[in-house]
């Protein structure tokens, strides 16, 4: 079994989000076609809807049979249902409410006027995780996870210097006092995003230079939460030229 991180890097962002979108559907057709079923987890943030978007304008899009593919999320906002900050919302808008999808292979985090509060929405949801899970764990068998990267070097809502980046024990945090509002979020933990068997990460424009540029040159994970983020078999960097500027050539790609 390979475990590497490679960065593949593309003209431009319009290129980028295209680019991924189809090697998304060749994957999810590819993997389906191999295991019946696939489990993606969706990112929030501009471009990861970009690439939603390419996805669904696709005409492979019906390709897929999307009856086996499960949506799950790797934050939330803790915002009310109908916030358009939900990344739900935005996922639903760029493709799921496009697709011939089963509404039970969606899996979004509570919302804050749901009844709940945000510690029950982040047991909630990790109950969720774990009543699909194939092997005995806590956890489904993720196939396929997007990340957007902050320019601060987040992913999902794993902050630097924040507890959530150093926990262990948990599959699903409940985040306080996120330094990016809101304040309070949702977020898959460390272990559960490094359990799935490709991270994809998606990053475009020159403010994301730094972090990337950083986390390649090896980080630590509490400095530069992406440092600490590891598929099980790949660890795919999808980037403009912008977000490349920092990289070292010799680290990059122009296909794989």
């Amino acid at each position: 079994m390979t475990n590497e991180r490679r960065v593949l890097v593309h003209p431009d962002r319009a290129a980028l989000a295209a680019s991924v979108a189809a090697r998304f559907i060749t994957t999810t057709v590819d993997l389906l076609h191999e295991q019946g079923e696939v489990n993606v987890v969706l990112a929030g943030g501009t471009v990861a809807m970009e690439v939603l978007q390419a996805v669904n304008t696709s005409a492979a899009r019906d390709t897929i049979d999307w009856n086996q593919v499960t949506f799950w999320w790797g934050d939330e906002r803790w915002v009310p249902k109908n916030n358009p900050e939900r990344n739900e919302l935005q996922a639903r808008a760029a493709l799921l409410d496009h697709i011939r999808i089963p509404e039970a292979n969606i899996h979004p985090f509570a919302a804050s006027d749901e009844g709940v509060d945000l510690d029950a929405a982040a047991e909630n949801y990790a109950v969720q995780l774990e009543s699909s899970s194939i092997d005995g764990t806590d956890l489904p068998r993720f196939d396929i996870t997007f990340l957007g990267v902050g320019p601060d070097g987040h992913v999902a809502s794993l902050f630097p210097h924040q507890p959530g980046i150093r926990e262990h024990s948990k599959s699903v945090l409940a985040v306080r006092n996120s330094p990016k509002a809101p304040s309070e979020r949702l977020s898959l933990s460390r272990p559960a995003l490094n359990s799935s068997r490709c991270v994809w990460m998606v990053l475009a424009g020159p403010d994301k230079a730094s972090a990337l540029g950083l986390a390649l040159a090896g980080a630590s994970r509490d400095e530069v939460p992406v440092a600490g983020i590891k598929g099980r078999r790949y660890t795919n960097f999808f980037v403009d030229r912008e977000a490349a500027a920092e990289v070292p050539e010799n680290l990059t790609a122009s296909t794989f």
